[in-house]
Order: structure tokens, then C-alpha cells, then sequence
């Protein structure tokens, strides 16, 4: 079930008033594509923290303007805490959608009790999907990786109607041992030091200028 933001259109622009909107609990947005215009509107800050936090891709807008969109491109503070500004596209319940899926992962890995670390070396993959298939996140099971072994996206188990655009050999999670610290060759103190004032092979002392 998608998620709901409640939207108002807007009139305002320009930096100040939106730094003064974001401190009433709402956020600016933009909602284009799909054949009609661009049209601003206004989110509540409490509405799309929500639907982040449920890696919520799709979303149905109410209000103002009513119909399903794609959260396109989010926009946030330098300290990546607060939503400064969302994208919104315009979608159909026909369309085929390509995006970015993040992927976590699940259950206990048999090489991890021996001594291995799983290390994931790609966290997301692209998909393709109509919007009602469309998954918040993807799970690769780690129950099977042995120490040694990999999975790749070809492992994951994707959802009836979900297509994976992302090459099926790409690494994702690997199960290795920890690489043990390089040792220090010793000092070779083999060699005899030199004596400063030593006499040299043929019974002379150093000149000392």
C-alpha cells in the first residue's frame, strides 16, 4: 500500500519563504512529467519523513492534486538530516518504472562461524517493476555463504513482476577471512657496525679534517 502525502499547491518561491515554509512543518516540492505541467506544491514534513523511513518509492498524492507519483530525487541539508525539497514525477498504473532499489541483508551466514566477516559490497540495484509490484527494499538471504564464497545479484529473490536490470555476476556480498596484520621483517643486525676511527685494511686511521 502506497503512501499518502497530503499536498497543497503553491505560489511562493524564492529562497527566504522556503526556509519560513520548512518552519511551519512543511516542505516545497515539484511535481512534473507524465504529459502535464509542472506544478509547485507543499508536503508536510511529518508525511514524508514517514514515507522515507518506509523506503517508499511510490506515493499517492491527495489534496490539491490527486494521483499516484515517483519520489524522484530528495534533497537534503549538508548534514543529510532534514528534507529541504522533494521530485515528484507523474506516473500511470500501466508504466514500466526503472529505479534504484536498496537491498539488506537476512539470516546468518555458515562461513561467519568459522572465522569469516561478511562484508556487502553493493548495497542497491536497479529494477524494473510497475508501480503496484513496486517493493520498498530488496532482502539477499545469507543463510547459504560459506567462508569464501560470494553471492551476487542473481541471488536475490525478487518479487512476481519485479524484472532485475542490474548484470545477474555483479558482486554483492562476499564472506572472507580477516586479513591478518602484515608481520615486521626484523632488523638485521648482521653486519658489524662500523667504528668511527677504526684503522682501514691498510693500517691507516681516517683523515679527521
Amino acid at each position: 500500500m502506497s503512501d499518502t502525502l497530503n499536498v497543497t499547491k503553491r505560489e511562493e518561491t524564492g529562497t527566504l519563504r522556503m526556509r519560513r515554509l520548512r518552519r511551519t512543518g512543511h516542505i516545497p516540492a515539484v511535481l512534473y512529467g507524465g504529459g502535464g505541467d509542472s506544478i509547485a506544491l507543499t508536503l508536510k514534513t511529518n508525511e514524508v519523513q514517514a514515507a522515507l523511513r518506509h523506503n517508499a518509492r511510490v506515493v499517492q498524492l491527495a489534496g490539491d492534486v490527486s494521483e499516484s507519483a515517483l519520489i524522484k530525487k530528495v534533497q537534503w541539508d549538508q548534514l543529510g538530516s532534514d528534507v529541504l525539497h522533494l521530485d515528484l514525477s507523474r506516473i500511470s498504473a500501466t508504466e514500466k518504472l526503472e529505479v534504484k532499489i536498496k537491498v539488506g541483508l537476512r539470516g546468518v551466514a555458515p562461513g561467519s562461524k568459522q572465522g569469516g566477516i561478511v562484508s556487502q559490497v553493493l548495497h542497491d540495484v536497479m529494477i524494473s517493476s510497475s508501480p503496484e509490484n513496486l517493493p520498498e527494499a530488496l532482502s539477499l538471504s545469507i543463510n547459504t555463504l560459506e567462508l569464501d564464497q560470494t553471492l551476487t545479484a542473481g541471488d536475490i529473490e525478487l518479487p512476481t513482476g519485479v524484472t532485475l536490470l542490474t548484470p545477474t555476476d555483479e558482486l554483492m556480498v562476499t564472506c572472507a577471512e580477516p586479513r591478518a596484520a602484515a608481520e615486521e621483517e626484523p632488523a638485521d643486525f648482521s653486519a658489524e657496525p662500523e667504528v668511527i676511527g677504526a684503522k682501514d685494511e691498510e693500517g691507516d686511521a681516517p683523515d679527521e679534517s
